[in-house]
């Protein structure tokens, strides 16, 4: 069995950067004490453990990356049962390579929620989750952009993931060599094997005491993952080893058959009803005497003609604390309900608490070598009738405050998109984006990259953009920094996936950050642009924040009128 000597993989950070006393006040034995007994808490930290992925060398590839689908099931028990068996035979007929990455996987013909699988697991574990959203309705410009060659692999709507088979985590900023540690153990030919996770908004801000375990990014490939498709489901156990990093595949199978143990097929279709919970008590950072002097400063600073800033996003974060700890994935699962047209995710970092989000905004969608991204901005509540919902809507694609914000979002990607990609097309230029209880301008753009390599410069291109940070980009991080007194972490940073074929992050925007005993920190933000209103703006910040404290309580999902 490994030793837990080896926590130094676990605590997701390369040693050869940083020094062990910062790292361990980072991850205190504290941060499991809820465990039931001394032996639960060990089984659950060793079935945590890892290889951290950035200490290898990116540069040697893996030995194999394979993936393995065993005979249909019927049942989650029969699947597991199945999985169980599969690793053993594995354990027992070693491949022969120093370093790789197997995924086994057993399609189940039935259809179950992959939240309602997670729910069903131990809390304990680390925990990721992501939903794909639907466009129904929208033009599919990949589609557009994509070759007779190009093979279409079915995708799950909804993954859901225990343990970590391989991370990726560091406390300096995400680079191109740690894009490629990922790139390193993901294959077109193994398109289910993904590493989930996010980026921090801000990756030289200082990581306040809430976000110290998700590091400036984290990513992993879970250990046990439950794949939802549209009509049946698949669950799939992974293995990752390394051993130049001491990462053995032994350690690796018996890491993995600790989790299986834990598995539970006895799954519950969750309640989608409103969870019960009262809010207490609600802090905001800023709060409202402070936040109307900070959008008059960015306004003064916007209107001064020696100034380039034209738009600077301000947030804010909102301590909530409730009679009763909330269940982040119950949580999830309620904000689903008017979520259709939004991704759903989940990151919980061993001993750390989860994030969760319902956002609206991709950031962008590569698929082989089409890439798609999108502008949202500017923001206005739903009618509550058909009639004062177009209402609203005229009123929003006609108000020039509105077209500003929208069209400095706009601009800013299609000349991001126009660096990396050989030809963009934007459709349409603008319309209204309708959610369960905001409406938004909207706008997709798509391009066709030189070569898939230039997945990373994507990513470090769009992001940040100006509908969560401003324009100009450097301008607007600089007063954020100088304004806000709070660290958003990973609020309005990319979450999402990287995979082989195919890659997807969404903008962690609508999210919470949910510990157990202690609430949790909704987050929001306002574009600030010239004509902007200090109390519309805070209005604007409680309407974001409505859909999380709304599904709290007793209020029951809205659904869109249209």
């Amino acid at each position: 069995m490994a030793s837990l000597q080896c926590s130094p993989y676990f605590l997701g950070t390369n040693l050869k950067k940083h020094n062990s006393s910062s790292i361990f006040r980072s991850y205190s034995p504290a941060s499991f004490t809820k465990l039931s007994s001394p032996v639960s808490r060990q089984r659950s930290l060793l079935c945590s453990l890892s290889m951290n992925g950035c200490d290898a060398d990116h540069k040697a590839p893996l030995g194999t990356v394979q993936t393995r689908t065993l005979t249909t099931v019927t049942s989650p028990a029969a699947a597991t049962e199945r999985l169980t068996t599969a690793v053993s035979d594995l354990k027992s007929q070693p491949p022969p390579f120093s370093s790789g990455i197997v995924r086994l996987q057993v399609p189940i013909d039935q259809q179950i929620g992959a939240i309602d699988w997670l729910h069903a697991q131990n809390e304990i574990l680390p925990r990721s989750f992501f939903s794909r959203r639907s466009d129904t309705g929208r033009p599919d410009l990949l589609h557009d952009l994509a070759s007779q060659n190009e093979s279409s692999d079915p995708n799950p709507v909804s993954v859901a993931g225990i343990g970590s088979a391989v991370f990726f985590r560091d406390l300096d900023p995400f680079s191109h060599d740690d894009w490629r540690s990922i790139r390193r153990f993901l294959s077109s030919k193994s398109p289910l094997i993904r590493a989930y996770g996010g980026l921090r908004f801000d990756p030289h801000g200082k990581i306040a005491v809430e976000w110290e375990q998700f590091g400036s990014f984290y990513f992993t490939v879970p250990q046990v993952e439950f794949d939802e498709f549209g009509g049946n489901s698949m669950l799939a156990a992974t293995v990752a080893w390394d051993n130049d990093i001491s990462w053995t595949l032994e350690n690796a199978i018996e890491a993995l058959q600790e989790t299986m143990l834990q598995v539970s097929s006895v799954i519950m279709r969750l309640r989608r009803e409103s969870l019960e919970v009262s809010v207490v008590s609600k802090n905001h950072v800023p709060s409202k005497g402070a936040y109307y002097p900070a959008v008059q400063s960015a306004l003064e600073i916007i209107k001064d003609k020696n100034s380039p800033l034209s738009k600077v996003v301000l947030a804010r974060s909102s301590r909530i604390i409730t009679d009763t700890d909330i269940d982040p994935i119950a949580w999830l699962a309620r904000l689903q309900c008017e979520g259709q047209d939004a991704y759903q995710f989940c990151l919980q970092p061993p001993g750390a608490p989860a994030f969760i989000g319902n956002t609206p905004e991709r950031l962008f969608h590569r698929k082989h070598l089409g890439v798609c991204s999108e502008a949202l901005a500017a923001t206005r509540p739903r009618g509550h009738s058909e009639v004062s919902d177009m209402e609203i809507e005229r009123d929003l694609l006609t108000s020039p405050k509105d077209d500003l914000e929208f069209s400095i979002v706009r601009q800013n990607i299609r000349e991001k998109l126009n660096a990396i990609c050989d030809r963009v097309i934007v459709k349409p230029q603008k319309t209204v984006r309708k959610l369960a209880r905001v409406q938004h301008l909207y706008s997709q753009l798509a391009g066709q990259l030189r070569r898939e390599d230039d997945e990373f410069d994507i990513l470090t291109a769009l992001h940040p953009t100006p509908a969560v940070c401003g324009c100009p980009l450097e301008e607007a991080r600089l007063l954020i920094k100088k304004i806000e007194s709070f660290d958003r972490g990973m609020y309005a940073g990319p979450v999402g996936f990287f995979g082989g074929g195919e890659s997807e992050f969404s903008v962690g925007i609508r999210s919470a950050l949910v510990e157990k005993g202690l609430g949790a920190l909704i987050y929001a933000g306002t574009g600030i642009v010239s004509g902007s209103d200090p109390s519309s703006e805070w209005n604007e910040l409680e309407l974001k924040i409505s859909q999380f404290t709304k599904s709290l309580e007793h209020e029951q999902a809205l659904q869109p009128i249209n």
